[in-house]
């Protein structure tokens, strides 16, 4: 027994009986001498629902998972240049892989999906967790906030006072003297600048809506724990009442036993006496 072989199974099992999988595994692993596999296997979280969907994926169509990690290192290799028309476009394949991905899975509840596209966005977003999805070993959302860096792809880079450089590389030498060339200027800047602030808007609105997603899945979570610990713990009771209740029948098989013992040695005991009384009353 080995703890990726177990975790393994665990995370690619039933996800209603992982809770008892996992204790047996411990137990186990203690009964072979391994202290510290058994405590290692124990320590295994129960995935969430929306995650053990995801390890699911990865297990049995792992392509799209992996595009999608992938397209996440493009969209930091495009945050770290400054590319904003890379970003815009590398955002727009990300939310059509997403919803690609969501569409393809089984029918589950809106709260469920929701979760759903929060790993999946993840995944795009944090390369540690993009590695515990592809190998099928995700337990909850990741703490991540995506926020941080996909929402500039909606938007320029942020405005330094100058123009972006491949846009000062692309224009033509200033000729202030001509209305035309600074007319131009000037509708480029209006354009630039409704640009940045619709980007500013829709980012506003990114950041409430994750917000409020964020205090959802909060609030979740802590049912979460506290249904799994409640659950784990009666799991717990129930497996040492078992253990109890197993040693009290092989106590009572014994006692049964030495019951029926003491029964023949009283029968035959009672029955010498009576034909030793019989011959006393004989010899009279």
């Amino acid at each position: 027994m080995d703890f990726d072989t177990v975790a393994g199974e665990l995370y690619g099992g039933d996800l209603a009986e992982f809770v008892s999988a996992r204790n047996a595994a411990a137990k186990a692993a203690k009964a072979e001498g391994d202290a510290e596999l058994a405590a290692r296997i124990r320590d295994l979280r129960k995935p969430t629902t929306a995650a053990a969907i995801v390890n699911r994926l990865a297990r049995e169509d792992p392509g799209e998972l992996r595009e999608l990690a992938e397209l996440g290192d493009e969209l930091r290799d495009a945050h770290t240049r400054l590319a904003g028309d890379d970003l815009r476009a590398l955002t727009r394949r990300r939310g059509d892989l997403v919803r690609r991905i969501r569409h393809g899975l089984p029918s589950m509840s809106d709260s469920v999906a929701r979760e759903v596209e929060a790993t999946l966005e993840a995944v795009a977003a944090d390369p540690g967790t993009a590695a515990l999805a592809l190998a099928g070993r995700l337990t909850s959302v990741a703490h991540q906030d995506t926020d941080q860096w996909f929402t500039l792809a909606a938007s320029a880079p942020p405005s330094t006072g100058k123009r972006p450089a491949k846009l000062v590389e692309k224009a033509e030498p200033a000729k202030p003297k001509k209305a035309e060339k600074a007319e131009k200027d000037r509708r480029r800047e209006e354009a630039e600048r409704a640009e940045r602030e619709r980007a500013r808007a829709e980012r506003e609105r990114l950041r409430k809506e994750a917000a409020e997603l964020a205090k959802e899945r909060a609030v979740a979570e802590r049912d979460l724990v506290r249904t799994e610990r409640a659950a784990e713990q009666a799991t717990a009771r129930v497996e040492d009442l078992r253990e109890r209740l197993a040693e009290a029948e092989e106590r009572a098989e014994r006692a049964t036993a030495e019951h029926e013992k003491a029964r023949e040695a009283f029968d035959k005991a009672d029955s010498a006496a009576a034909k030793a009384q019989e011959a006393a009353d004989a010899a009279r």
